[in-house]
């Protein structure tokens, strides 16, 4: 049993009771829910050695919870789940992906409807039936198509942040594996796309069959669609495809090259190489029959005359005549991309004194574990209700707090610091839900949009223009509203937001978070070129979130940024020299 499948069964559990009006209950599934998800044991495993008491100590579980999840590990089902399902036998999960369509709507739908499914909806939105609905109308009718068109869009696809932690889980287990010597993930995953298709794992080997077997036995399968000598290929029981390949030694640099792409990129790389006399192939790089270079991806590239290419560049956006440049010495070159593990801080983490499941202590001692020198709590604020928004009052209480808890770090000699900051909410007409008398004594201000989202692009535009123009608006945070295979990015004038950043000295936020990477990579070129600086920053909910940094580092590799782009890859101090 998998912890994600538990955790997935629990969220659903609280769709259901929202469908049923329940108070409090579907806070504590999609807590528990959340906690499972990145519980690095196995909670059977917890179980067999510690029985419902070790499950009952897991945080954020509690008893009620523990008794569930042991239900299941007994039954393989939860009584719960099952009655509800049966009384709205409706696909709840697939329905609430689509953008506006939460549990009560589900509900009514299902009520009025007989509505299960994605297919239902749709045909009976093109009916024109939707709209006669109590409380629904024309217009939510076509958003309702719209939605459905983007999850359609998205299908087959993951993010990043789901399969790259099992990936790296599996890549452990192939290393440590006495027929493996080496094993790479390549593809899309090594190109750190923000979803992926599916994931393609080369390795190599002296004894083949037996990796393969070994490959069998460590990943958990649902379906083998092909096996021969030196590859393999599975459907997982999470639902994505693996293909794994055995390359020969000695071209193993060719085929990682070939083999992580992208397609655009190796065909350009391929084109390049037939107008010098070579040929290009996972086998190595030719001139007629003799091979001249297979080792290493640096002797593919060198051989060409050009100088290494990072993965996450290879989308041929100008990346291969960028490489060739630098060789020439002529300018522009290829970006010295910001390498992971060089952030310093963290400008965007949220707590539990509004959506938030962990405490400030709890956040920054869990910063400082993974290397970071500071973060910035920026609970969300006044307009946000649903998340519990602080007002002035509860922003000034939380300072206080903050100060005390430099003040125990200091003492214990920790060399860290929390600083005071907010997510204020920018309001339709482009002013902020916090006094400006308040926003003055915190460190660090982000400013996001939560609302209105359908508002024109002329609008939108002015509306986050106006909010940037405030002299303590320091970071505009996830800056297009993008969540990835949720919902589309609201219309707006990006070359404008670049702009009016770059004169008002506002930061862009790339956002880490696995369901944002927002900024999308093509405008955090534009942002690098325009001389504009960026903060990479995981958006944490909880202590489990703030490894999703690697993320944003990816996502600003994508985008060509180098480390003097990215405001806290700098020492506090410094930092803090570049907001306003």
């Amino acid at each position: 049993m998998d912890n994600k499948e538990l955790a997935s069964l629990f969220s659903t559990i609280a769709l259901y009771l929202e469908i049923e009006d329940v108070s409090f209950k579907p806070q504590a599934y999609e807590r528990a829910a959340g906690v499972l998800e990145t519980l690095q044991e196995r909670v059977e495993d917890i179980y067999k050695r510690e029985g419902i008491k070790g499950l009952d100590k897991i945080p954020g579980v509690g008893k009620g919870m523990a008794e569930k999840i042991e239900e299941y590990i007994k039954t393989g089902a939860i009584g719960e789940y099952e009655k509800l399902r049966k009384k709205i036998p409706v696909d709840i999960k697939e329905l609430t992906r689509i953008e506006g369509v939460g549990p009560k709507m589900v509900r009514d739908l299902y009520k009025h409807l007989k509505i299960k499914t994605i297919a239902d909806l749709e045909k009976a939105a093109k009916a024109g039936k939707v709209r006669k609905l109590p409380n629904f109308g024309e217009r939510t009718e076509q958003n309702i198509l719209q939605g459905i068109e983007f999850v359609k869009r998205s299908k087959g696809r993951w993010l990043l942040g789901t399969i790259f932690p099992y990936v790296e889980v599996l890549l452990g287990k192939l290393e440590g594996s006495p027929f493996v010597t080496r094993a790479v993930a390549a593809g899309s995953i090594r190109r750190m796309k923000e979803t992926i298709g599916d994931v393609d794992i080369l390795i190599t080997s002296k004894k083949p069959e037996k990796a393969i077997g070994h490959f069998l036995s460590v990943v958990s399968y649902e379906k083998i669609w092909g096996k021969g000598a030196t590859k393999v290929s599975v459907r997982t029981r999470e639902g994505f495809d693996i293909d794994m390949r055995v390359l020969p030694e000695e071209v193993f640099g060719a085929g990682l090259q070939y083999f992580t792409g992208s397609k655009e990129h190796n065909v350009r790389l391929r084109t390049y190489a037939a107008s010098k006399g070579y040929k290009l192939s996972e086998y190595g790089l030719f001139r007629g029959k003799k091979r001249i270079a297979c080792n290493t991806e640096e002797d593919v590239y060198k051989a060409l005359g050009m100088n290494y290419i990072e993965p996450e560049l290879r989308e041929d956006r100008g990346e291969i005549d960028a490489a060739l440049r630098q060789v020439q010495g002529k300018l522009p070159g290829l970006p010295k991309v910001i390498p992971y593990g060089s952030l310093k801080g963290d400008l965007q983490v949220q707590t539990d004194w509004t959506d938030g499941k962990d405490s400030i202590e709890a956040m920054a001692r869990e910063a400082k574990k993974q290397g970071l020198e500071y973060i910035a709590i920026t609970d969300h604020t006044r307009d946000l209700a649903m998340t519990g928004g602080m007002d002035e009052k509860k922003l000034l209480s939380q300072m206080r707090e903050i100060d005390k808890i430099n003040e125990k770090l200091k003492t214990q000699g920790e060399k860290f610091r929390v600083l005071k900051g907010a997510e204020v909410n920018i309001r339709k007409d482009g002013t902020l839900d916090i006094a400006d008398e308040v926003l003055a004594k915190l460190d660090v201000v982000g400013i996001s949009v939560h609302s209105n989202f359908k508002m024109t692009k002329k609008d939108m535009t002015a509306r986050i223009v106006k909010a940037m123009g405030n002299p303590h608006a320091d970071i505009l945070f996830h800056p297009t509203g993008r969540l990835i295979a949720k919902r589309e990015a609201y219309q707006v004038d990006m070359d404008e937001v670049i702009a009016t950043a770059k004169e008002t000295g506002t930061i862009l936020e790339i956002n880490a978070f696995p369901e944002r990477l927002d900024l999308a990579d093509s405008n955090i070129k534009k942002a690098a070129e325009a001389g504009c600086k960026m903060a990479i920053d995981s958006d944490a909910h909880s202590i489990s979130h703030l490894g999703y940094l690697r993320y944003g580092i990816a996502q600003a590799r994508r985008g060509w940024a180098e480390q003097q782009d990215i405001i806290n890859s700098y020492p506090l101090e410094e930092m803090l020299s570049l907001l306003k």
